[in-house]
């Protein structure tokens, strides 16, 4: 009689431990090898794809290169012909070429605008610089120089900056220059003396708070009014502490750092006062906010008075011949002999003593005339 089986659970495993064992190596095995074959081919597309987008990079490098050389580099449509130099100083045109290191023949594009750019931007003179490249063969070059507005050195005294080689040109911003060619409106400019608190030396720029004052007193001296009446000539800082600036009239007027628009408003009316009295300032201390100490100048009839001063009893003058003749010299008169008195004798009579004879006096003849014009 057959066993009669029992029926399965319906969770229950049919392999046992070992079998599921060997069976999952087996799976394992099977796909490690798979990965590692589709890992291979991935990499192998990927690095397919790189290589091929550098060689097409580097064939069109290449090709580029070789195009630009033919068509641009060695063509002689664009050999550099023409250079024009424009600008507003006293720069030469030679000077600004070798600077730049222009020269013309050399391709157009193998000048670097940059540099050339650099190159000029470092002279002391040069305040703007404009390049631009005109295809086939020109370049244009712009220059806007500096403006000097004053003299600047270290000495207390100056007689001449033209020909010192302690005084710069300064501009605006404070930029010192040393102009190789000195234009005759230079020496009408006003002189800043007295800075000896930096080294002055062309193309840096000034940081002294003293300079920085003087220069900013000049900007602000430009307004209408002032400029006409109240020109500055020098600017003395030797103080460090104030400004004591010599107009065209010599008049001299001390400046504080700080608050000059306000110092010069009261100078303006300073001088508007002085213009209704008709008088002129000499000395004005404005770093005195009140009761501010002014003197003014003599006038010129008082100052003459006090330069010749008449004397108290007019000289007279006595005119001497230049030639005169030589004065006789008066001879000795030489004594005469005595004659010996004659003794009286007895028949001698004597002399009768004469008796004088009144003169008649003597009539003008001024007198007479009318007299005989009558008769």
């Amino acid at each position: 009689m057959r066993r009669q089986q029992r029926p399965r659970a319906r969770n229950q495993r049919v392999s046992s431990f070992r079998q599921r064992r060997q069976q999952h190596l087996l799976d394992v095995k099977v796909r490690s090898r798979k990965a590692v074959q589709h890992r291979n081919r991935k990499f192998l597309v990927v690095f397919s794809k790189i290589a091929l987008v550098v060689a097409l990079i580097a064939a069109l490098y290449v090709g580029g290169r070789v195009a630009a050389k033919r068509f641009f580099i060695d063509n002689p449509d664009y050999k550099l012909s023409a250079i024009e130099v424009q600008t507003d100083g006293t720069l030469q045109r030679e000077q600004i070429l070798s600077v730049a290191d222009l020269h013309e023949g050399e391709n157009i594009f193998r000048v670097n605008l940059a540099r050339v750019h650099q190159r000029l931007q470092e002279l002391p003179q040069v305040d703007e610089v404009e390049i631009i490249r005109k295809l086939p063969a020109e370049i244009d070059i712009r220059i806007v120089e500096r403006k000097p507005i004053a003299w600047i050195t270290s000495e207390k005294q100056i007689a001449d900056p033209f020909a010192s080689d302690v005084a710069f040109l300064v501009d605006a911003r404070g930029v010192l220059m040393k102009e190789k060619k000195l234009l005759p409106e230079y020496l009408g400019l006003p002189l800043i003396l007295g800075c000896a608190s930096e080294s002055l030396e062309a193309g840096k720029t000034v940081q002294s708070p003293e300079a920085k004052s003087a220069l900013e007193l000049l900007r602000l001296s430009t307004r209408s009014f002032m400029q006409t009446r109240f020109q500055i000539r020098e600017i003395d800082v030797s103080k460090a502490y104030c400004l004591i600036v010599t107009d065209k009239n010599h008049s001299r007027v001390t400046f504080g750092f700080d608050n000059l628009d306000t110092q010069l408003q009261r100078l303006e009316q300073f001088l508007i006062y002085s213009d209704d009295a008709h008088r002129e300032l000499a000395t004005v201390n404005l770093v005195v906010q009140r009761n501010i100490p002014v003197t003014f100048q003599k006038p010129a009839a008082e100052v003459i008075n006090e330069t010749v001063k008449p004397e108290e009893s007019p000289r007279v003058m006595k005119a001497i011949a230049l030639n005169a003749p030589p004065k006789p010299v008066a001879a000795t008169p030489t004594p005469k002999p005595k004659r010996p008195k004659p003794t009286p004798t007895a028949t001698a009579r004597p002399r009768p003593t004469p008796t004088a004879t009144p003169t008649p006096t003597p009539m003008k003849r001024g007198l007479l005339q009318p007299f005989f014009k009558k008769n």
